[in-house]
């Protein structure tokens, strides 16, 4: 696994053993990207002048390569102890610990923000719906600008955008697919 573009490009990450962490491919993470780099609901400055939260964040791949592709700040939230060391040793192999902040914590009790995120990235656990238990919970917590992008990645079993988000692209990806949506 390793950072596709930007600064960083070619960066190694690392990820904790077993398989509680499963980090987004990076076939996965370049489709991503291309769709929001180029879509005309999106474009560079989407990414480029980002506050960006990695929910579930693993090994943090989707927030640092927001960083490594010119994003302001990263947030990332993980709840579970081996994947916040591997995160902490990848912010610190990218030397982006002035623009990145871990919390220890779960997605869907979230702290109270710093201030509101405009891309948000949500990749948990298949099967689980928690997509469905964090989207609100990171509104309540203030984590979510009005009209922010929000990027999950899910299973196939997985509902469509929670109400009140406007779905603007899906893509299968093998057992993944990638859903964007606009925050009201």
């Amino acid at each position: 696994m390793r950072i596709i573009a930007g600064r960083h490009r070619g960066r190694r990450l690392t990820a904790p053993p077993g398989s509680a962490t499963r980090p987004t491919a990076d076939r996965v993470r370049q489709a991503l990207f291309d769709m929001l780099w180029h879509a005309p609901w999106a474009g560079r400055a989407v990414v480029e002048e980002a506050r960006v939260l990695d929910a579930f964040a693993g090994t943090g791949a989707l927030g640092l390569e927001a960083l490594s592709r010119g994003a302001l700040h990263a947030s990332f939230l993980e709840a579970d102890r081996a994947a916040l060391v591997a995160l902490r040793a990848n912010i610190a192999a990218c030397r982006e610990e002035a623009h990145a902040t871990v919390l220890a914590a779960d997605a869907t009790h979230p702290p109270a923000a710093a201030a509101a995120c405009t891309l948000l990235f949500l990749d948990p656990p298949y099967g689980q719906g928690l997509i469905g238990r964090a989207l609100p919970a990171l509104a309540a917590a203030g984590w979510i600008a009005p009209g922010a992008l929000v990027c999950a990645e899910f299973g196939a079993e997985e509902p469509a955008a929670p109400p009140g988000f406007a779905p603007l692209a899906e893509r299968a990806h093998g057992a993944a697919r990638l859903l964007v949506m606009r925050a009201p």
